[in-house]
């Protein structure tokens, strides 16, 4: 039987799967299933999964949208992290030869591990994410970013919007800056909660995230960099000025900082939200130079 046709067999609705199982969503996983076939469909033809490629679909859940991506991948690797939602997977999809169910917790599972029998071949990624952490999810897939061409995900509206801010503005902020520097995020589209099950408090959005080949701009240390990016914003209210000099991470005495940023042009009365990305780039290899 050929992957298209198992998808079709398998493509029924969560309930439905949920009730055949006698299994009920654990609200402290963040459970809450895309019930829109329509919307699953689109979200697999925006990430322009193509027959030779591997996937890695984070949090797989009751495998509807893992069917759909296994009737157009190569391989498809299905993180979950829910022992029941596993045995379904295994039960639903175990006509699926190109499926590798793997039981994880996504901020531990080791992405370049999905290359192994094709180091030459880039990953592409999908998810319905656990909301909770999300943002935890986002850098864990940056850390891999050398691995990952693309990424296709499902956040909360807030988060998403976050993500895609500009420098300035109020919903500017840490995901705003590493998104922007390793990747080309872009809004696909918006997902009324009405359309999951069961219904979450929120309206969610599709982000596609193309990452770059090179960073947006020349970090000397990127560790580093996301460093002084995290101390900018760690108190939003406080200058950049002073929320640099009471990290004990940079280790630099006041006046030490005060001069670089004025050898930069920044004014040191500045908060971090009004940085641009090449702003915090710049900052970041004066600050540490090596």
């Amino acid at each position: 039987m050929s992957s298209e046709n198992c998808s079709l067999k398998i493509m029924t609705n969560p309930r439905s799967i949920l009730k055949k199982f006698e299994v009920r969503p654990l609200k402290r996983l963040g459970q809450s299933f895309l019930a829109d076939r329509n919307i699953t469909a689109k979200i697999v033809t925006i990430s322009d999964v193509k027959s030779d490629d591997i996937v890695v679909e984070i949090g797989a859940g009751l495998g509807l949208m893992t069917a759909m991506i296994a009737g157009e991948a190569g391989k498809v690797v299905a993180l979950e992290i829910d022992k029941k939602m596993v045995d379904i997977l295994r039960k639903e999809l175990k006509n699926l030869s190109n499926v590798e169910i793997v039981q994880t917790d996504v901020l531990r599972y080791d992405f370049s591990s999905a290359c192994l029998e094709c180091p030459s071949k880039k990953l592409k990624v999908i998810g319905n994410i656990p909301y909770s952490i999300s943002s935890q999810i986002l850098f864990r897939l940056i850390e891999f970013r050398d691995y990952i061409s693309q990424a296709t995900l499902m956040f909360q509206k807030e988060v998403a919007e976050r993500i895609l801010a500009s420098p300035g503005t109020k919903k500017y902020g840490i995901p705003s800056v590493i998104a922007s520097m390793y990747t080309k995020p872009s809004l696909e589209m918006t997902v009324p909660a009405g359309c999951f099950y069961p219904k979450p408090k929120v309206d969610s959005c599709v982000l596609r995230m193309t990452v770059r080949e090179r960073p947006m701009f020349d970090i000397k240390n990127p560790d580093f960099f996301l460093k002084v990016v995290k101390t900018a914003f760690s108190k939003r209210r406080k200058t950049l000025l002073n929320n640099l000099k009471n990290s004990d991470l940079l280790n630099l005495y006041e006046k030490d900082i005060a001069g670089v940023l004025e050898l930069l042009g920044i004014d040191s009365s500045r908060r971090g939200e009004t940085l641009t990305v090449e702003e915090f780039c710049e900052l970041s290899n004066a600050l540490n130079p090596a």
